[in-house]
């Protein structure tokens, strides 16, 4: 016998031997069989047996026993082990990839997360705009990105584009230096206020750290309790303190004419052509300090 046919028959013996000894019917229990059958094609999942959804310890994971391991998620999938008559495979039982109905794909990981993640989901953002779970996740690596504060901004930011560019602006919040990322101020399966905020409005979600700015005040400042984005650009800007638009002219844009002289700054004041102190410094701030609100007596043109 050649070594040629030698090695082909040991080949046929093996493979034959693999597919009687653990049959992958649909339905049947994939721990230890149909995983290894799956995982045979596919090695470069092979992480998610290191990964929260490979965990077989865990009640509720796809390869806990009794579960169906890769089918608990992609439906009985017998007959992608075959070929079509072009020589191609069938589709598995739910197939996740963008060409197939996205409600179908993302019912299938709410089944698990409809407590979590699927709380706020119905009517979010994210899923008026059709995204799909796997859009963002990567459930076949051991460490999925999106849920590690080193790579989550990564993910974000591949949609989220003027964000991006926001963030390179000089004055920003520290989130390309990592100390903050998207989640810390956002809810992307949905929340309950505007841009998928956790609390009901952007103030209280910015009271979450600027506690200080909270109140109530004596004197409030009415921009401050409306929205703090009436002044502020939340992602970055080229202004300082992450403003709108330059001191004086954002403040000019409510109080151009009241209790105040009125000549409007055009940015003539500035050295060596002059030094007016409504330019200069922190320009109105050198006088108007508490700009967000004041608890003294004689505060009322917010001045201490």
């Amino acid at each position: 016998m050649g070594k040629g046919l030698r090695v082909w028959l040991w080949i046929s013996i093996l493979v034959g031997g693999l597919f009687s000894a653990a049959p992958l019917v649909a339905g049947d229990d994939y721990l230890g069989r149909g995983a290894d059958g799956c995982l045979m094609c596919h090695q470069d999942y092979t992480a998610i047996l290191r990964s929260p959804h490979g965990d077989g310890a865990h009640p509720h994971s796809p390869f806990a026993e009794g579960q169906h391991s890769c089918e608990s998620c992609h439906g009985p999938s017998a007959s992608h082990l075959g070929r079509l008559d072009d020589g191609s495979r069938p589709l598995t039982g739910i197939p996740f990839g963008k060409d197939h109905p996205i409600e179908a794909q993302n019912a299938i990981c709410l089944t698990c997360h409809e407590q979590d993640a699927g709380h706020h989901w119905h009517g979010s953002l994210h899923n008026f705009a059709e995204v799909r779970c796997a859009d963002c996740h990567q459930v076949h690596k051991a460490q999925d990105p999106v849920m590690s504060r080193t790579g989550q901004m990564g993910v974000c930011l591949d949609c989220h584009q003027q964000q991006r560019s926001d963030m390179h602006r000089p004055s920003n919040h520290p989130m390309r230096s990592g100390q903050m990322v998207c989640t810390d101020c956002h809810t992307p399966h949905g929340g309950a206020g505007p841009a998928e905020l956790p609390r009901l409005s952007v103030n209280e979600s910015c009271y979450d750290c600027h506690a200080e700015k909270r109140g109530p005040f004596l004197w409030e400042h009415a921009p401050v309790a409306e929205d703090c984005t009436s002044c502020h650009r939340p992602h970055g800007s080229n202004h300082r303190d992450l403003l709108t638009a330059r001191t004086p002219q954002l403040c000019q844009q409510c109080h151009l004419a009241q209790f105040h002289p009125s000549s409007f700054e055009s940015g003539a004041g500035l050295p060596p052509h002059g030094g007016s102190s409504n330019m200069v410094g922190r320009d109105c701030m050198n006088c108007h300090t508490q700009v967000h609100g004041s608890n003294h007596p004689s505060g009322a043109g917010l001045t201490r």
